[in-house]
């Protein structure tokens, strides 16, 4: 009648049996107390030692002319009106116009002597902070395309944003903030929440969108207020988690209720931390003027705050007036149109890179600067220019690559990429390396095959790291 019961077990037994569980849970303890997690954001290994922490894009859509900012070229000016038999493209749709030189005075910069258009002045006297890549071409010369191309990689909408794939190999350092922001003054860019969209990756690691234009720190982000007490409303955030979680147990597996359950943690810890990270009026009179009062520089304001407090990128796209692909001006009016899209952001960026580095963060900080495409050298009407994606201008700063250098050409002209050309490819796959990641080895399989941001392509470009 008494054999189900188990004979005693002596004191010294039990602690042999359960010793390594006491140091489990002491080992859990330590973990707890270090902030350890095991959310998707937690921060994660790289595959080697990263150059850059994190990454603030200046993304410039429509397409600012290569000729005109950056890649000087003195023989437009020589043989203006003419049409050189090297710069016949096809795809170039106004055949008949000859070359036009740029309607903006250069001038030398820095100790490297770097030639910069009189349109970005501020942008100029960093330059030797700056690593310019001047052979960078793309495979289509439409906006939507091509943007789709510069922020995920492949020209539709169908994949993640490289935001989402850093946050998705990286995980953030803040857990009350998101991983991924993207910004831009009222217009977003064409794509819209593509640009910054997880896709077939996990929901958590989808970016978060910020209008500039709604400058006040309570209503940066819709959706986050909520009237009830802290304690009540961790308590409401507790009670739906287990009612979720419960539902997900009988699902299984859900993929939209996974990140529906991990959506409502991060609402509720970034109601307190968003007020704050947005409230500019907290820096210094200094700083205040160092950037400017453009939209855009507070955006740039914003990266710097937002990446300083653990966000692992931050996108902001320049917009004016509405619109949203702003460079694309330049088919109209290269002279009006680049001169106030200039002045827009020139001083807010260049107030970045010196921000930056005066707190010590440029050199861990990858800081990059580019449109979907350039413009030819070519005339369009009388004072624009065409879509040109054979050879274009893109830039970075910090982060690991080298300071106040070129790499790579473009012809005389400007037209076209001839000397250690550059796709967007190599540039997705450098900004991954520079970050820890091997583009080859950062993948997600997703309905039978294993994808990556580089999809099967891109070299990373040695020669301009530090």
């Amino acid at each position: 009648m008494n054999n189900w019961i188990s004979p005693g077990v002596s004191r010294r037994e039990m602690l042999t049996r359960c010793g390594a569980g006491f140091g489990t849970l002491g080992l859990a303890g330590i973990m707890a107390e270090a902030g350890a997690t095991t959310t998707p954001l937690a921060p994660k290994m790289t595959h080697f030692a990263p150059k850059a922490k994190r990454v603030i894009q200046l993304f410039m859509p429509g397409g600012p002319s290569q000729v005109d900012t950056f890649d000087y070229k003195p023989d437009l000016a020589t043989y203006e009106g003419q049409r050189p038999e090297s710069v016949d493209r096809k795809s170039l749709r106004n055949t008949k116009n000859g070359l036009m030189k740029s309607p903006y005075g250069f001038r030398q910069y820095g100790q490297c002597g770097k030639w910069v258009s009189d349109i970005f002045p501020h942008v100029g006297e960093m330059v030797d902070e700056i690593c310019f890549i001047h052979s960078m071409h793309t495979d289509i010369p439409e906006h939507a395309g091509a943007i789709m191309m510069t922020n995920v990689g492949h020209l539709q909408p169908n994949r993640p944003s490289m935001g989402s794939w850093l946050v998705y190999g990286l995980g953030t350092e803040n857990q009350n903030l998101p991983g991924f922001v993207a910004m831009s003054p009222r217009a977003q860019p064409r794509g819209q929440a593509a640009n910054w969209g997880n896709s077939f990756l996990p929901g958590t690691y989808n970016g978060c969108y910020v209008n500039i234009g709604q400058m006040h720190p309570e209503r940066a982000l819709n959706d986050l207020t909520n009237q009830l007490p802290r304690i009540e409303q961790r308590e409401q955030v507790d009670l739906l988690a287990r009612l979720n979680s419960l539902h997900l147990k009988r699902q299984e597996k859900d993929q939209n209720l996974e990140a529906s359950i991990q959506a409502m943690e991060m609402a509720f810890r970034m109601q307190f931390a968003v007020p704050d990270v947005f409230d500019v009026s907290r820096e210094t009179k200094a700083t205040l003027e160092l950037y400017g009062d453009s939209e855009y520089a507070k955006g740039c304001l914003l990266a710097r705050r937002l990446v300083e407090r653990g966000v692992r990128m931050v996108q902001v796209s320049l917009s004016i007036d509405g619109y949203d692909i702003a460079w694309d001006t330049g088919h109209e009016n290269i002279v009006d149109g680049h001169a106030k899209l200039a002045q827009a952001c020139d001083q807010g960026i260049a107030a970045l890179l010196k921000d930056l580095r005066q707190r010590g963060m440029l050199e861990d900080t990858l800081v990059i600067w580019g449109g979907e495409f350039g413009r030819a050298p070519t005339s369009e009407g009388q004072k624009g220019r065409d879509h040109d994606h054979y050879g274009y201008t893109v830039w970075m700063a910090g982060g690991g690559v080298k300071p106040g250098y070129s790499y790579g050409s473009t012809c005389n002209f400007g037209l076209t990429a001839v000397e250690n050309r550059v796709h967007v490819h190599d540039l997705h796959a450098t900004i991954l390396h520079l970050m820890g990641l091997d583009h080859e080895k950062l993948t997600y399989q997703y309905s039978g095959r294993d994808y990556r941001l580089t999809d099967v392509f891109g070299q990373v470009v040695q020669e301009i790291i530090a």
